[in-house]
C-alpha cells in the first residue's frame, strides 16, 4: 500500500491535512489500543462517533485525546456522541454542537461541528452518527447537508458512522452533493464493519468539491497501526483521508 502524504502547508497557503473518522464505542474496549491506532494515523482532525456521553465523559474523552497527542475541539455528551479532536496545528475559529430532533424510542442524535484553519486554508468539519432507522437517517442526511452549507465556508468535510453502505439512499444522497472520499481516491481497506457478514462500508468521509482527495480508506496496513490493535480498539474500523484544502 502506497503511503499517504504527510500533513503540510504549501507556499500558496493551501494545507494538506489528514482526517480520521472513528466510531469508538464509548471507549468500552481496549483504550490503549484505540490510542495507538489514532496516533499511528497521525491525524490533524479526528471525527469521533460514540464518544463517552455519561458519567465523567469529559474526563474520559480528555484522557483519549491526551494519549493520542491531540486536544478536544468540541462534542461528546453535548452532541449526543459525535466529537471532534484535533492537533495543535489547527487554529480554531468557532465550534457548535447540534442536537437533532428526537424520535420517541430512538437514541438522541447530534452533530459536532467546527470551523478551523490550517495555514491559509479555512475548512468546516462535522462529525455525525446517523440513525439506524432508514427514514430518520435520510432526514438526518438532509440536515447534515444544510448544516455544512450553513457553516459559511467554501470548503467542508463531514465524516461518521452512517449506518448505511453505498447504494443506500442516504449514502447516495450525501455522495451526490459531496465527494465520497473513498470512491474518489481509494487507498487502504474498504469495509469498516467486519463483525458480521456481509462486511460493509458504513463509515465514510465526505468533502466538498473544491477539496482534493489524495487517498482514503481503512488504514489496515499503515505503519504503526496493527491488526491486533484494530480488533481490540472498538467494533468499527477507522477511515483515514489525506485531503488538500485550498487557501481561503
Amino acid at each position: 500500500m502506497a503511503p499517504l502524504p504527510e500533513s503540510r502547508t504549501d507556499p500558496d497557503g493551501s494545507a494538506l491535512i489528514r482526517v480520521l473518522t472513528y466510531n469508538i464505542r464509548s471507549m468500552r474496549d481496549d483504550t490503549d489500543a484505540l490510542a495507538r491506532v489514532i496516533t499511528g494515523c497521525d491525524p490533524d482532525v479526528v471525527l469521533i462517533q460514540e464518544a463517552p456521553r455519561f458519567f465523567r465523559w469529559r474526563k474520559k474523552l480528555a484522557r483519549l485525546a491526551r494519549a493520542a497527542n491531540l486536544v478536544i475541539l468540541t462534542g461528546g455528551g453535548t452532541a449526543a456522541g459525535p466529537a471532534i479532536l484535533c492537533s495543535l496545528r489547527a487554529t480554531v475559529e468557532r465550534t457548535e454542537d447540534v442536537l437533532l430532533p428526537l424520535t420517541p424510542g430512538e437514541h438522541r442524535r447530534g452533530f459536532a461541528t467546527a470551523v478551523v484553519r490550517f495555514g491559509g486554508a479555512r475548512v468546516g468539519v462535522l462529525s455525525c452518527h446517523l440513525s439506524l432507522r432508514e427514514d430518520e437517517r435520510y432526514e438526518q442526511s438532509g440536515m447534515l447537508l444544510d448544516r455544512l452549507a450553513g457553516l459559511g465556508v467554501d470548503h467542508a468535510i463531514a465524516g461518521g458512522d452512517l449506518n448505511e453502505a453505498p447504494g443506500g439512499r442516504t449514502f447516495d444522497r450525501l455522495a451526490e452533493g459531496l465527494q465520497d472520499c473513498r470512491a474518489t481516491a481509494p487507498w487502504g481497506g474498504e469495509h469498516t464493519w467486519t463483525r458480521t457478514t456481509p462486511h460493509r462500508r458504513i463509515d465514510a468521509i465526505f468533502a466538498t468539491k473544491g477539496i482534493e482527495v489524495l487517498g482514503c480508506g481503512v488504514p489496515s496496513a499503515l505503519p504503526g497501526v496493527t491488526e491486533a490493535d484494530l480488533l481490540r480498539a472498538t467494533d468499527h474500523l477507522p477511515v483515514l483521508a489525506a485531503l488538500r484544502v485550498p487557501a481561503a
